[in-house]
């Protein structure tokens, strides 16, 4: 029996940066043989066992083939008769086909050391195409190592369309689809993950929404870089600065301008309304994909009301108290939080405005600050009852954000 540390732990080490999993290979070993050193079974599909004392991970070298539709249809082979290189070689990218063992030396026949010295995302083997959450995953490591300079070689860019043109893609189910996204939205270049998606024909298929805001132009005195499109790449890049791994603000960012792609051609380029017209596209992405509630209505409320953030100066108190209602600020300030990175995010995703200052932000903060502050018990000291309480908390809220506005002149 031989264990190889694999995967993301070898790669990341070689890239110099912090390993997060220790996942392991077992070569030449049955399953009877880890059940009796202590190790815990957890795989369903095959052998996965956790280690008695660290938990991590250690799985019985493997094989499969594909026998069907989509990333179900496989076969799995686990015995002791599978090499290292076999079960190297059902991996998806080459920097993800290293093998180290307990001495340090490297096991790498797919060539994963050259590509990440080269920054090159590679497929191991034409069995690349047999499953398509690789296309996906691809996307995903492209918004990872995009600031360290990959790119996805061309070959690898050539099946993954071979992919989509043959309907793999199709397959995909919404959970699988939605899991690659949210870890996408959480990586530090969530714009790669667009583009690689978008390139291949991945991204018309399983976000039409989004794939039909490219081409779509903005007007040039506000948006210097005109299409919605290279906007939107811009905004989530912002969110991944300023919400670094938030992947909530990240949706909340990748769907805000959805209604741009649903302006009528003669109102073009502006998008009179677009806030609202964004609200039908977002609900049927966020339905398909099966997104977690919090997520979908937060991204609803960005898309409808980010507009009102940005004009947050000109608002009346008592429209900025309403504002503050719909988040729900009041009782959930993160909730605002949220809310006020993705719209700063949208400001600052126009070529040339990416530092630009969102003193928008710390108003609002400040207004539900002073909102929130206000109680009901000084009302019912009064002698105030139902209906009355209310009105008198909102005339008072509405006061202390005026008093906020005075401190926070509008640029």
């Amino acid at each position: 029996m031989h264990i190889y540390l694999v995967g993301g732990a070898v790669r990341d080490t070689l890239l110099g940066r912090p390993v997060v999993d220790h996942d392991h290979v077992v070569v030449g070993a049955l399953p009877e043989d880890l059940l009796a050193l202590g190790y815990k079974p957890v795989g369903k599909d095959f052998p996965v066992f956790l280690h008695p004392k660290t938990g991590e991970e250690y799985a019985l070298a493997r094989t499969e083939r594909k026998t069907g539709r989509g990333y179900h249809g496989f076969v799995f082979q686990a015995d002791a008769s599978v090499t290292l290189e076999q079960d190297l070689a059902r991996r998806d990218l080459t920097i993800n086909a290293i093998a180290q063992d307990e001495r340090g030396a490297l096991t790498d026949p797919y060539h994963g050391v050259r590509d990440i010295e080269a920054r090159v995302l590679r497929h191991v083997s034409p069995a690349f195409v047999e499953d398509p959450v690789r296309v996906l995953r691809v996307a995903r490591f492209a918004a990872r190592f995009a600031p360290l300079g990959f790119t996805v070689a061309g070959e690898t860019m050539a099946l993954m369309r071979q992919m989509v043109d043959d309907g793999e893609v199709d397959h995909l189910v919404p959970e699988r689809v939605w899991a690659e996204t949210r870890k996408a939205l959480g990586e530090p270049q969530p714009s790669a993950f667009l583009r690689v998606l978008r390139e291949c024909g991945a991204l018309a298929v399983l976000f039409p929404e989004i794939d039909a805001l490219y081409g779509v132009p903005q007007r040039a005195e506000f948006h210097p870089e005109i299409d919605t499109g290279v906007h939107l790449e811009m905004v989530l890049d912002a969110a991944a600065q300023l919400a670094p791994g938030d992947d909530l603000v990240g949706f909340c960012a990748l769907t805000h301008d959805l209604g741009k792609a649903l302006t009528p051609a003669d109102e073009l380029p502006r998008h009179v309304g677009h806030e609202h017209r964004g609200v039908a596209p977002l609900r049927a992405l966020a339905a398909r994909l099966k997104v977690p509630t919090e997520h979908a209505a937060l991204a609803e409320l960005v898309c409808r009301e980010h507009l009102n953030a940005h004009r947050a100066f000109e608002l009346k108190p008592a429209t900025v108290l309403k504002l503050l209602g719909a988040l729900d600020a009041l009782r959930r300030p993160t909730r605002l939080d949220a809310f006020l990175a993705a719209c700063e995010a949208d400001k600052r995703g126009r070529l040339g405005h990416e530092q630009d200052a969102y003193p928008q932000a710390a108003y609002l903060r400040e207004a539900q600050a002073a909102a929130a502050a206000v109680e009901a018990n000084a009302f019912v000291e009064q002698g105030l009852a139902g209906p009355a309480i209310g009105a008198a908390m909102a005339a008072a809220r509405t006061a202390a954000i005026a008093a906020v506005k005075t401190n926070h002149p509008p640029g």
